[in-house]
């Protein structure tokens, strides 16, 4: 195959199930061979969270309707379901939900200098197996000097103005073409698949665009 497939992935990094289905994609394209090319975007979960956030158990409890219960055994099952996927998920009682804006920010700067990809999966390390919050400038900063940023640089990007507006923009163009949850993945810039599929499912999706392009 001459070029890698495309993917598009529609993604907050406060959003488990979004890390899930790109590990999942992650190793079905490693088992079935076929490379695939990341690009993701901006969709905020909770666009008017507080800037001090909310416990993230009662956050849910509120948005959701999740008792104690249900919530202990989703937390049970994604703890699982990193665990075989090679990522570790930490929660805690004490974890709270937050606003992601400023991390959109950050990931978008990355993005021009060829790091989105790498910034996205720090900010999920960071989040929910340290359960840093990252909605603190501070936190962010140290997340980008830690992938090599230059740490004044990535102050100014977590609190550019223009990149509001360009983010604000990509978020727009996502929720106009139907986007309301994440994950929600576009192959080869045609084809949307939404939320965590399994490695079964994400193998033959590529091994169907491969096919297709044969054809």
């Amino acid at each position: 195959m001459s070029d890698p497939i495309r993917v598009d992935i529609v993604s907050d990094v406060v959003c488990p199930w979004c890390l899930i289905g790109y590990r999942q994609l992650a190793k079905a394209a490693e088992q079935t061979g076929i490379a695939f090319e990341i690009h993701w975007y901006p969709f905020e979960l909770n666009p008017q969270m507080a800037e001090e956030g909310e416990n993230l158990r009662e956050h849910l409890a509120a948005k959701y309707g999740t008792s104690p219960e249900d919530s202990a055994q989703a937390r049970d099952r994604l703890t699982k379901l990193g665990a075989a996927l090679g990522f570790t998920f930490d929660y805690a009682d004490d974890m709270r939900m937050v606003n992601t804006f400023r991390a959109h920010r950050l990931i978008d700067w990355a993005s021009e200098h060829g790091r989105g990809h790498d910034m996205n999966l720090a900010l999920f390390e960071a989040f929910f197996t340290r359960r840093e919050d990252l909605n603190d400038p501070e936190v962010l900063v140290a997340v980008a000097v830690g992938l090599g940023f230059d740490r004044d640089a990535a102050r100014v990007a977590i609190e550019d103005e223009a990149r509001s507006e360009l983010v604000r923009r990509k978020q727009g163009f996502w929720t106009s073409q139907g986007i309301s949850g994440v994950p929600a993945m576009v192959f080869e810039r045609q084809h949307l698949v939404t939320g965590a599929q399994g490695e079964e499912t994400y193998a033959r999706i590529l091994q169907q665009l491969v096919e297709a392009r044969a054809a």
